[in-house]
């Protein structure tokens, strides 16, 4: 799964990196991002072709949701059911977006201990991960946009840590994903919702106080050791 990362990159690095507009609606770097928060995600308009850049609510609540609380468990999609799950389908076949980070976390089972650990890029560049997002509104008629990230089996970095992992779409795949044309079928859509293929990731133990939303500091990414 994917329940906590980062996204520590300066605005104007992120609109080269991912040719999008809309910078206004970046947000500020983070280090400990945490369900039901605000986060960016990079969405593409099907009028014209270019992308944006949006903040939107983590934890995906379906149009149909009487209330939203039922996003806080819709912050991760399974990539195997996603074409026929109730809560994701139609996103999946129309509000494709990425969702930016530059790393993320999961608890390394010790003992009866839980170690933070990092996974990142070995350059510490930004990736996107495979996201689907909705637009729901409240009682008062208020849009809410959210979003939730697409977890597929472990590859072997991440094995060892937890049986799942967020979908890191390859650059050359995340145009592909976006598409919002609809000349992508579901089955080549799923091609790109397999573990990450690359040898450029990176693991290492973080602090504990990476256990608590409330520590969103530069100290939370720091190596332990």
């Amino acid at each position: 799964m994917c329940g906590r990362y980062s996204l520590a990159v300066y605005a104007s690095e992120l609109a080269l990196r991912f040719d999008f507009e809309g910078g206004e609606e970046t947000l500020p770097p983070r280090f400990n991002i945490a369900p039901t928060q605000e986060v960016l995600a990079v969405t593409r308009n099907a009028d014209d072709s270019r992308n944006a850049a949006r903040g939107m609510r983590w934890g995906l609540i379906p149009f149909w949701a009487k209330d939203i609380s039922i996003g806080n468990r819709m912050i991760n999609a399974r990539a195997e059911s996603i074409d026929t799950s109730p809560a994701f389908h139609r996103a999946f076949e129309r509000r494709r977006c990425l969702v930016i980070a530059d790393g993320f976390y999961e608890w390394l089972k010790v003992g009866k201990d839980r170690v933070p650990m990092r996974i990142s890029l070995r350059s510490g560049e930004p990736f996107a991960f495979a996201g689907l997002w909705e637009t729901w509104r409240s009682p008062d008629g208020e849009p809410v946009a959210s979003c939730s990230i697409i977890t597929t089996t472990a590859n072997a970095v991440m094995e060892p840590i937890h049986s799942r992992m967020p979908v890191i779409l390859p650059e050359y795949a995340e145009s592909v994903w976006l598409d919002a044309a609809g000349a992508r079928s579901a089955a080549e859509l799923k091609e790109l919702l397999i573990p990450y293929a690359g040898t450029d990731l990176e693991v290492y133990e973080v602090s504990k106080l990476v256990n608590s939303p409330r520590n969103d500091t530069p100290e939370v990414m720091a190596r332990v050791g």
